[in-house]
């Protein structure tokens, strides 16, 4: 087997692994744990890596929280959830500036 075939392989496995809840993780703004992540996004740290997805924040007006993921656009406001691309998102905090999440894969 090359070299770069078992790379691939174990990219592959390793992936899946994440698809399948076998990781966790956090950095600044995004805790992850299985298939669910938390994140608190803001002004400053507008767009964030959940599941393999880039979840952007596009700002809060009304109380409801602008969020995209891929090509899906969604709002929501503090204790909805909604859907957006493969994702589940529950907005559990929204304030003037920021919105803090739980993401799932739907």
């Amino acid at each position: 087997m090359s070299t770069t075939r078992a790379a691939r392989i174990a990219g592959g496995l390793l992936a899946a692994g994440v698809l399948l809840g076998g990781c966790s993780f956090s950095s600044e703004n995004v805790s992850c744990s299985g298939t669910s992540c938390t994140a608190t996004l803001s002004t400053d740290d507008a767009k964030a890596e959940v599941l393999g997805q880039t979840l952007t924040f596009g700002g809060i007006e009304d109380g409801r929280a602008s969020l995209s993921v891929g090509g899906a656009s969604v709002s929501c406001a503090e204790g909805e959830k909604v859907n957006a691309g493969p994702l589940e998102l529950s907005c559990s905090g929204v304030t003037e500036d920021s919105v803090e999440l739980t993401a799932r894969l739907g």
